[in-house]
């Protein structure tokens, strides 16, 4: 698994039809900047507005994922989306000239094979996994359907699939890790069963060309059912009428279906906005489906990004207090961080531990010594200076300079004996050297201090 942030290299386009609209599209993929993550945008609309690849704009889940915002609409996003997570690109601006992503041969394929023309480019931030710390369960009861994310340090995928099929027998496949997507779930198409065309044909729900999937009968069809499907595929189809695959289709691996249902998964799950350390146990899933158990990752996201900030008190520090002395300008008795226990491309977590021997209790609150707030504050805005600084890959190059401070709180007061845990989450990409952060101060599971603060980097002149 990587560790930085990946872009494209070059500019790179495709064009196709959509599934569902019937409409001839071309995406244009362009390289992103750090922490930009994947936005769609919608360039034959006036207002050209910018779809972040997130659940949070997700609008349907029926027949594949469609997300919105500001009135542009983008739909069967997914197998781009897998591509893109099977690659481990973080960060691309999609300009797309219709509603729906192509749908080309059916796979993710095409897709891999554009970024690969492209070229993948590392960058200077690290990724900002997230470890899936308790387990989570999604299950419809009524439609048999279970999916899970237990902890793992490491992404594997599991899923198994019953299609209540006298062709498709029950079958399962399996993702050990990311670099083995391109070969063996990328080039796996998506199918359809006879039944389903006709369904979607006259309701209007699929337009386009459907001569790369795997089309499957149930059971024997006429020659007159045969030449109403060669219509609405806009294909030849040789059949003897017989249950089966149609058109001697071969299969590219004999769970197929199963492979295409967990390349579904994981562009679904892209959706949640982070690359996931985390085992996905999936049964029967569907868009919707995944849509839900994504929902609920990302809600345990959010809560443990508003609760005590989760280290391994065991594990080796990132940055030691010597490490931090080579990246900040500070030392005693004003280097105020002793330890950084975790980074990533957009949160940092730092220690410090409050001692009696400190100077500023000599004269501040001396006979009841209280860390002064000010000092809290410098405390957090050089945990997130470490961010910062490592977020250019040359931090030996620049000066972190605190330049605003709002919406600073005190709730405890902070002793002698405290540990503080400092945790700095970036609230915007940096821009022009300038890093928007909050920040937040904890004793325990008691938060002592949180603050919005405003850094920027200079370059040194020499």
């Amino acid at each position: 698994m990587n560790l930085k942030q990946h872009t494209i290299s070059e500019i790179v386009s495709v064009s196709g039809r959509g599934l569902h609209t019937g409409e001839v599209v071309t995406i244009t993929l362009k390289p992103a900047a750090n922490n930009h993550g994947i936005v769609f945008q919608r360039i034959d609309l006036e207002n050209k507005p910018l779809v972040p690849a997130l659940i949070d704009f997700v609008v349907d889940t029926s027949r594949s994922t469609v997300i919105e915002k500001d009135g542009g609409r983008i739909g069967t996003i997914e197998h781009l989306m897998a591509a893109l997570a099977g690659l481990q690109v973080d960060n691309v601006l999609v300009e797309i000239n219709g509603p729906e992503v192509p749908i080309l041969d059916g796979s993710a394929l095409p897709f891999v094979e554009l970024i690969e023309k492209a070229g993948i480019s590392e960058q200077n931030a690290l990724r900002n996994y997230y470890d899936v710390a308790e387990a989570v369960h999604f299950k419809n009861v009524e439609k048999n359907i279970e999916l899970a994310a237990l902890p793992l340090d490491d992404y594997r995928l599991t899923v198994m699939v019953d299609f209540n099929s006298k062709v498709l027998h029950p079958q399962h496949a399996q993702l050990h890790e990311i670099a083995l997507f391109k070969e063996h779930i990328a080039p796996c198409r998506t199918f359809v069963f006879v039944h389903e065309i006709e369904f979607l044909a006259k309701q209007g729900l699929i337009k386009g060309d459907l001569s790369n999937a795997v089309v499957i009968s149930e059971s024997d069809i006429s020659q007159q059912q045969i030449s109403d499907l060669e219509k609405l595929l806009d294909k030849k189809i040789e059949s003897d009428g017989k249950a089966g695959i149609m058109n001697d289709e071969k299969l590219k691996f004999h769970n197929e279906p199963a492979r295409h249902k967990l390349l579904d998964l994981m562009g679904d799950l892209a959706l949640i906005g982070r690359p996931l350390k985390a085992h996905i146990l999936a049964a029967r899933p569907g868009h919707a489906s995944n849509f839900e158990l994504a929902k609920l990752i990302k809600k345990q996201i959010d809560q443990k990004s508003t609760a005590a900030p989760y280290f391994d008190a065991n594990a080796e520090p990132v940055f030691t207090v010597i490490d931090i002395a080579k990246l900040l300008p500070h030392r005693y008795p004003f280097q105020l961080v002793d330890k950084i226990m975790s980074l990533d491309g957009t949160t940092v977590i730092g220690i410090k531990n409050i001692t009696m021997n400190e100077p500023q209790f000599t004269g501040h609150f001396p006979e009841n010594p209280v860390m002064p707030g000010v000092l809290q504050v410098e405390a957090i805005a050089q945990t997130g200076g470490v961010l910062v600084l490592t977020s250019t890959g040359e931090p030996e190059k620049y000066w972190p300079y605190l330049v605003g401070i709002e919406s600073c709180r005190f709730f405890k007061n902070v002793l002698p004996g405290d540990s503080l845990v400092i945790r700095c989450t970036l609230s915007a990409p940096i821009r022009m050297g300038v890093a928007k952060m909050h920040g937040e101060a904890w004793v325990g599971k008691n938060l002592v201090c949180s603050v919005d603060m405003t850094a920027r980097l200079v370059k040194k002149s020499n």
